[in-house]
C-alpha cells in the first residue's frame, strides 16, 4: 500500500459544491476526486515522471 501525505485544504464553499458535484458524477470521493484532478494536472503539465508507462492511458 502506498503512503499517503495528509494536510488541511482551506476551500471556498462554491468550488467545493463544484467539485462535489463533479466526484459525485464520476462515482468518486471528494478526496479520489481531487486526487485525479490533481494527478491529470501534473501528468498535463509534464511535472510528473510515469513509473509505467501503460497506467498513463487510464483517463
Amino acid at each position: 500500500m502506498s503512503k499517503k501525505k495528509s494536510f488541511v485544504l482551506r476551500i471556498d464553499p462554491e468550488t467545493f459544491k463544484s467539485i462535489e458535484k463533479w466526484a459525485d458524477d464520476e462515482f468518486r470521493s471528494v478526496n479520489g476526486q481531487l486526487e485525479w484532478m490533481i494527478h491529470k494536472s501534473l501528468k498535463d503539465a509534464k511535472r510528473l515522471k510515469s513509473k509505467n508507462k501503460s497506467n498513463d492511458s487510464d483517463e
